[in-house]
């Protein structure tokens, strides 16, 4: 299983695959099972709030459901939260459920940011 991070979703979404690692390209590529955290859902729709991408994270979501089968992960919230509680190492609520959501799944994260990637061994670029 896979995990995307909410900028990884937005450029394959915007079609940057020029922004995406060669080794994040190969893991999904060859993942059939490729997920999101409804928070990055979340973080999707706020940043077309503010302006910062055209369309709301359900077009996102859905138009990469329908290009390379991206689904929004149904576990229960109180097994992310969970996990979601002993990411301390940031306050940063998206990234701290985003994260919870991947490890409580048992999947990897394909994540660019760095201070994720060094406190989550499970994050990959």
């Amino acid at each position: 299983m896979i995990y995307l991070d909410t900028h990884v979703v937005a450029w394959l979404y915007a079609g940057r695959l020029d922004l995406v690692s060669r080794k994040a390209q190969r893991l999904i590529d060859k993942e059939s099972d490729l997920f999101v955290s409804p928070m990055a859902v979340l973080e999707l729709e706020y940043l077309h709030e503010i302006d910062r991408l055209g369309v709301g994270g359900q077009v996102v979501v859905h138009s990469l459901g329908m290009q390379i089968g991206l689904q929004v992960c149904r576990l229960p919230f109180s097994d992310v939260l969970e996990s979601a509680v002993d990411q301390s190492w940031t306050q940063d609520p998206f990234d701290r459920l985003i994260v919870g959501h991947a490890l409580a799944a048992g999947g990897k994260l394909v994540t660019k940011d760095r201070t994720i990637r060094r406190h989550c061994k499970h994050a990959q670029w």
